[in-house]
């Protein structure tokens, strides 16, 4: 049994959903077994401050969720079926601030979702639903202020991220909501798929973003470059 290790910090989500749906569209495999987690002690351990240290956190700082998200892809079934995918592409704004990942990650989903709208030749009102992964509530008013600039019709559709939604973020103590690898595995798996199989979506383009910093580069002052990867999954329901 081949297992295949994929880090895209907390693209992973998606950037293992996109490998798997290849690798069984291709014919390589008749399962594809994708998964994701993270655990908030963990990150803040290797990340930022052991909690132990007590540090205080800027209000532009996420929340890691201690959690993990799988879904098994194959030719059987009666969907939800994975249909396109949106590999990204590195994108570097030049941000340095760990606590601030939002703001550094917005310009690499907005990124992915315009290639992915080119690519395809589609409107964001295809969908019934886009979805970032993790930039929270700092991240979202960026991303929405980039999709203004960018003349993307973002309005078509509803627009959410999962970092604000599986917090309370205004009344529980997250700063400016969620992150991590489980972020997006756990709002979309769990979530954003039972609705879909209630049929109160019927296409959705979930969009993981990603941080790819180390605790070395940000110590040394180094930018942290970002990256997201997009993928369209419909319930095959018109």
């Amino acid at each position: 049994m081949p297992y295949i290790g994929v880090f895209g910090a907390c693209s992973t989500s998606m950037e293992s959903l996109a490998l798997a749906a290849n690798l069984v569209n291709s014919r390589s495999a008749k399962y594809a077994l994708a998964s994701a987690c993270s655990h908030n002690s963990t990150a803040e351990k290797q990340f930022r401050y052991p909690t132990e240290y007590g540090s205080q956190k800027p209000p532009t700082a996420q929340y890691t969720v201690t959690g993990a998200g799988a879904c098994v892809v194959s030719h059987k079934g009666d969907g939800p079926f994975v249909t396109k995918a949106t590999i990204g592409r590195i994108v570097d704004m030049g941000l340095t601030d760990p606590f601030n990942m939002g703001a550094a990650m917005a310009p690499a989903a907005v990124d992915t979702i315009e290639a992915h709208l080119r690519d395809f030749q589609i409107e964001p009102g295809h969908y019934d639903l886009i979805v970032t992964g993790d930039l929270s509530k700092v991240g979202y008013e960026i991303a929405r202020e980039l999709f203004r600039k960018h003349n993307i019709p973002i309005q078509q559709t509803e627009y959410k991220d999962c970092g604000m939604m599986i917090y309370d973020y205004k009344n529980q103590m997250v700063q400016a909501g969620a992150s991590g690898c489980a972020c997006s595995a756990v709002v979309t798996y769990g979530h954003l798929l039972r609705r879909m199989r209630k049929g109160e979506l019927k296409r959705m383009l979930v969009v993981a973003t990603g941080a790819l910093l180390s605790p070395i580069s940000y110590q040394q002052g180094e930018s942290i470059p970002c990256i997201a990867h997009a993928v369209a999954i419909e319930s095959g329901v018109e």
